[in-house]
Parts: structure tokens; sequence; C-alpha cells
């Protein structure tokens, strides 16, 4: 899962006589157009956005707009948060949970991807796009709490783990996307251009605890519950930890624009 994916960059379309492009070439010039993999986990960056381009490149040889695609991963993520839900666990739909978000996760980011690549994207497809977000992020933990309700042999106490999860998430989901819009904003204002630094791949590494792909894996074991939740209540208490230390962080970033802001007054 992922922060603000800045939809409405543009990337230049080609000029010159026009032949049928391949699937090859398509995958070739949305390299060429990525956006920062500053701050990406390592499923994000190295997994998903590859995954995600391709799954793009077949969506635009398709026709299909940035919108589709959002509205199509859409149904894949809902899907798999239905039979957390709904379906007593067992292998078979603990891999069919896992395809799904994984799938969906994959479109999630080829509708940004599909975007940059028809030239630019809509303020209204970014708002669809994080509204389906922050849908998907409250659901799947509301669904392991009613699965683990109905399914598993767990103390009452242990409910209290999704519930917990579902806090951390939108917090942190709230966090970033509050971020890049103060940071926008404050650039908007006074000139004052975002300051990015090149990605590490050893903090990528570091932060995939918090990455929503790993997530989505993690479904695999359902087919075993406990195994599962006991995973599950350890990438909370490694979600719980980031924010915490993301959030001091995050403010002190917020006083230096304060700082950049009395500055350029």
């Amino acid at each position: 899962m992922s922060s603000s994916r800045n939809a409405v960059r543009e990337m230049t379309p080609p000029t010159g006589p026009q032949r049928p492009e391949r699937f090859a070439d398509v995958v070739r010039r949305l390299t060429a157009a990525q956006k920062s993999a500053k701050g990406a986990p390592a499923y994000s960056r190295f997994v998903n956005r590859p995954l995600g381009r391709r799954l793009a490149a077949g969506a635009y040889l398709m026709g299909l707009t940035p919108n589709v695609v959002t509205l199509i991963s859409a149904l894949f993520s809902f899907t798999a948060i239905a039979l957390i839900a709904l379906v007593s666990p067992s292998w078979w739909s603990a891999v069919a949970v896992a395809v799904a978000l994984v799938l969906g996760y994959a479109l999630d980011s080829a509708d940004g991807q599909l975007a940059r690549l028809r030239g630019g994207g809509s303020h209204s497809g970014e708002w669809l796009d994080h509204m389906v977000d922050a849908a998907k992020i409250t659901s799947l933990h509301l669904a392991v709490l009613i699965g683990a309700y109905r399914f598993f042999d767990l103390p009452a106490a242990w409910l209290l783990v999704p519930i917990a999860f579902v806090l951390v998430a939108n917090t942190m989901f709230f966090g970033m996307i509050l971020n890049d819009l103060l940071r926008a904003r404050l650039a908007a204002r006074t000139g004052t251009p975002v300051q990015r630094t090149a990605p590490s791949t050893l903090r990528s590494l570091l932060v995939v605890p918090t990455d929503y792909g790993l997530l989505c894996v993690l479904f695999v074991l359902l087919g075993a519950p406990m195994v599962f939740f006991g995973a599950y209540t350890v990438v909370l208490l490694a979600n719980a930890g980031f924010l915490l230390l993301a959030s001091v962080k995050w403010f002190r970033d917020m006083q230096q624009l304060d700082r950049i802001q009395g500055d350029k007054s």
C-alpha cells in the first residue's frame, strides 16, 4: 500500500510516425517515467511497481482508462476481503485471498503508471484512488476481526489486535497523505522545491514490516489460522513501532516547514 501517487505528473507521449506499439515498448516507456522510489518499502519498490508496470502496459494496449484500472484493483481487493470475513479458512481460500490481494495491490500501482503513460492524470482520478485505498485499509483489518471472531479459536482479548491494526494503519495512511499535502502547499506558496533524497535500499529493507505488500503475502498463511494470527500480530507491533518513531520525525519535518515559511514571509 502506498502514499500519494502524484497522479497529475505528466509524461510526454511519443511524436513522429506512429506504429502499433508492442508490449515491451510500452514497458520501456513506463520504466523511463517512474516516480521517485524515496521511502518505498522493498516489496513495493522491487516487486509491486515492476508488476504494476506490466499490468499498466497491458491496460494501455487494451485501451483501459486509469479509473477503470482503479475499479478493477478494488474488485480484486474487496473480493479477497470478503473471503477473509465470510469463508472458513483453508489452504485454497488462503491462496485465493493472497493472490487477489497481490493483484489488487499491483493494479493499485498500475493506475497511476497508466495515467502518466497517457499523458497525465486527473484530480478526480487521484481522489478515487485514495478513497479506494482508505476503504481497503480499514475493511481489510475489520475483515480479519470478523474472521477471527467467527473461525479462530482465540480468547476474546486477542480480537483487540485487528482493532489496533485499524487504528495504526489509518493513522499512518493519513499521516503520509497529510505530509505530502503540506509539503506541496508550502512549495506552491513559497516556490521552495520539495527536497528529495536518493532512495536507500537499506531503508527499503528495514521498513519491509510496514509494507502493505508484505501484508498481502502474509495471508497465504491463513490456512493455518494460529500461525497467520501470530505473524499478523508481529506485523502490527512492527507497524506500531514504526508509526511512533515516524510521528516524531514527521512532526520535526513540519517544524522545519514552519521555519522555511517564516524565512520566506
